[in-house]
């Protein structure tokens, strides 16, 4: 069962900067777990802790059609904590980042093949990549 869909769920809820009235406090205790990515054991305290009391009640479906296949509860925070979860078991703590533009700052997993991204968007790559090269070339004048 891949829970990716389910961890990028976690991050549009990090970067939304209005969420549902019933959210905001999950919001910021996700947060608080992309804030630590670099720190394996507090990524994953602070997860344990979210999956204590964001219980996951999965579930057999075969809507649309399809055969038998887990889905994961209705409540999107647990949904959204457990998805993260897996993400870190599965492809490690350093899969999780903030985006490194100076201006921008927002959550996001890194999904490339040789872990390697930096910023939440080509958007702000090239904003970065730009700002580096005007600096580069004021700084040969």
């Amino acid at each position: 069962m891949d829970l990716t869909s389910y961890a990028e769920w976690a991050v549009r809820l990090v970067n939304d900067p209005h969420p549902p009235q019933g959210l905001r406090r999950l919001r910021d205790e996700l947060a608080a777990v992309f804030d630590a990515a670099g720190d394996d054991r507090a990524v994953a305290e602070r997860l344990n802790a979210l999956l204590e009391r964001y219980p996951v009640r999965p579930q057999l479906s075969d809507h649309d059609g399809n055969d038998w296949h887990l889905h994961l509860a209705e409540d999107p925070a647990a949904t959204a904590v457990m998805g993260l979860a897996a993400v870190v078991a599965e492809h490690g703590v350093d899969r999780l980042g903030r985006c490194r533009e100076p201006h921008c700052g927002q959550a996001f997993l890194d999904t490339s093949s040789n872990r390697s991204r930096r910023y939440c968007s080509a958007r702000c790559a090239s904003r970065a990549n730009v700002a580096a090269f005007r600096a580069r070339r004021r700084n040969a004048s």
